[in-house]
């Protein structure tokens, strides 16, 4: 029994990732069941076993996006640093899940399907972003925003900002990118909120690299940390 329920269980993610792929590719209207049943290696009927239709398998691309920001960004609300500087760890995190994870990729491209415009009020986006705006609440408390600074105003327009990057890339160029373009809105955005004598801090010390604390591997060259560029 347990060995044909962990063969079940494999059989269902397969099919999830082979779904997020051709979705990621496709959207969901062109996505072709054949695809994703080559991709899984699965039978027709294994799948309609899991998934009654393709909408169903849809909404399973989704929840497992959801669980994969849920993961990071209680990951990330652990860290014991400065906030801009966790907003900053979160937003290169997404970035590189953006670029590399075929999950995000699909849940990004099935969002903007009428099908699933709902799921922008409860999807990962809405996840990282209540996170950013907890992170932006506690710089405030701290006296790191600038006077007169509105923290909805803050996770507002870098939400729409980061959006809008990952959207432009996608038209015009490849995602690798992507780390560098989420950087320079969030820099844009702290440039005129953040308070004088954060700009300073961080003009001198640069981005650090929060990863180890937040359970990730930091990478062989780690992030940039250039305190001479303009912010």
């Amino acid at each position: 029994m347990a060995r044909q329920q962990e063969r079940a269980r494999r059989t269902r993610a397969a099919i999830v990732e082979a779904a997020a792929v051709e979705f990621a590719r496709r959207g969901y209207a062109a996505a072709s069941v054949n695809a994703i049943l080559e991709g899984s290696h699965a039978t027709k009927g294994a799948m309609y076993f899991h998934f009654e239709s393709k909408e169903e398998l849809a909404r399973a691309v989704l929840a497992v996006a959801l669980d994969r920001y849920t993961d990071s960004t209680d990951r990330w609300k652990r860290v014991d640093a400065d906030p801009f500087q966790v907003l900053h760890g979160i937003i290169v995190e997404l970035a590189e899940r953006f670029a590399s994870d075929v999950i995000v990729q699909a849940e990004f491209r099935l969002i903007v399907e009428p099908e699933f415009y709902e799921e922008v009020r409860s999807g990962g986006s809405q996840v990282w972003g209540h996170t950013a705006h907890e992170l932006v609440l506690r710089a405030e408390a701290e006296g790191l925003l600038r006077e007169g600074a509105n923290p909805e105003s803050f996770t507002r327009v870098l939400g729409a900002a980061l959006a809008g990057q990952r959207y432009m890339l996608d038209l015009t160029t490849d995602t690798t990118e992507l780390g560098e373009r989420f950087e320079e809105a969030l820099e844009v955005v702290l440039a005129a909120m953040a308070s004088p004598s954060w700009l300073e801090q961080w003009r001198r010390d640069g981005w650090l690299d929060l990863r180890e604390a937040a359970g990730r591997p930091a990478s062989e060259n780690g992030p940039k940390t250039d305190p001479d560029q303009p912010i």
